[in-house]
């Protein structure tokens, strides 16, 4: 069932040398699912090793400005199979919004901030997290209410953002306010580079339904950051935000080898367990629903290809983004909801308990699965950009 893009292909050994690199230098961690943070100090240290093992090679940020370590001959094919081997090798990709933050200070950063900045986060001496959502304004950026008030040289900042990932380890944010509260709502918006440890910045670890803490509430009181922080102009933030969320392309290739993956460990979990005395593997609605999943799967690959494809030449859709965000998180929650009916009363278990199938690992990817339907933009909101967008239908 793989979806290898360079198969076959002049990208063929360049799949075997990512292939081994990875194999050396990943870290020795159990996969969790989703996008999680380190749990303890140690972890965080491996995790910065790797990633920035992972810019010296070349691996990543090989689309970047040639004068800040990018290639000249960049090939976006590359890309992809980079994403697909650390996804096939249960490893980590960036860490919280590093790659976001590089995205808008490449386009729009000034040439002070990408020669003090960008070298950082190709290191991983800074670890960014993204500050966008808020409360009452969930996958709506435009309802932010979060203010930044020019005095002087500053800015002073005030307001409230929730689901920073890795909030709680950052050194800088990345960070959507508004400037001015007279403009259209998506207008008086503006991006900053802000250093987590300003004073007035309080950061919150919330507790999750899978007991771990990823994300984090961060306020924001009276605090002072200089002008220079701006990313682009006043008032471009909105501009700048969506031109850099674009760019998470790769993540969608990455995304379905993760869905394989977990089909075939689901494949092995019904072989071992049992239903009326027999596996349940050898049960005829088991076996239809592992092919209808099977087949979706393939589907969303098919999808992701063709988006990228399109996007190379130059044609990309409205609807390419929101729907394959959509097929994925909505295929990724059923494929878990499949796994807890198999193990029936034995699906409320998790790590440490006595009698945990797989460790546990099902219970937590069911329960993390429902985030992945909200993050980057809720299946709801996504329903909207395709109706209203694409098809052009009412609002």
């Amino acid at each position: 069932m793989s979806v290898d893009w360079g198969s076959g292909t002049e990208l063929g050994e360049f799949r075997a040398q990512v292939r081994a690199f990875v194999a050396g230098h990943a870290p020795g961690r159990a996969a969790r699912a989703g996008v999680r943070s380190p749990e303890n100090a140690e972890e965080l240290a491996e995790l910065r090793r790797w990633i920035a093992a992972l810019f010296e090679a070349g691996y990543f940020g090989a689309d970047w400005p040639v004068e800040f370590g990018g290639d000249a001959g960049h090939d976006p094919r590359r890309d992809v199979v980079v994403a697909e081997e650390i996804a096939r090798a249960r490893a980590p990709m960036q860490l919280g919004g590093n790659a976001l933050a590089a995205s808008a200070l490449i386009r729009f950063g000034s040439d002070e901030q990408q020669a003090r900045l960008l070298p950082a986060i190709r290191s991983c001496d800074d670890l960014w997290c993204q500050l966008f959502s808020e409360p009452d304004a969930g996958s709506d950026l435009g309802g932010m209410r979060t203010r930044a008030v020019a005095d002087g040289d500053d800015y002073v900042v005030t307001g409230q953002k929730v689901w920073t990932t890795n909030g709680h380890w950052a050194d800088r944010g990345y960070l959507l306010a508004r400037t001015d509260p007279d403009a259209p709502k998506h207008k008086g918006i503006t991006a900053f580079a802000i250093d987590m440890d300003t004073p007035g910045i309080d950061v919150r670890p919330l507790r999750e339904l899978t007991g771990t803490s990823d994300f984090n509430e961060v306020f924001l009181d009276g605090v002072r950051i200089p002008a220079a922080a701006v990313i682009g102009r006043p008032g471009q933030g909105w501009i700048v935000a969506n031109a850099s969320l674009a760019e998470e392309r790769n993540g969608v290739s990455a995304a379905v080898v993760d869905l394989q993956l977990a089909w075939e460990d689901l494949h092995a979990l019904a072989q071992k367990i049992e239903i009326d005395g027999r596996p349940a593997l050898e049960q005829a609605d088991v076996r239809q629903r592992f092919g209808a999943l099977r087949a979706e799967i393939r589907a969303c690959a098919l999808l992701g290809q063709s988006s990228f494809t399109r996007w190379r030449a130059g044609r990309e859709r409205v609807i390419d983004a929101p729907a394959g965000k959509l097929w994925f998180s909505e295929l990724n929650l059923r494929l878990n909801e499949f796994a807890v009916d198999l193990l029936g009363a034995r699906g409320i278990l998790t790590e440490g308990d006595t009698d945990a199938v797989d460790s546990g690992r099902w219970q937590d990817a069911y329960l993390y699965a429902r985030a992945y339907t909200i993050a980057g933009g809720s299946s709801e909101i996504m329903r909207n950009l395709i109706a209203e967008r694409a098809l052009g239908l009412p609002r």
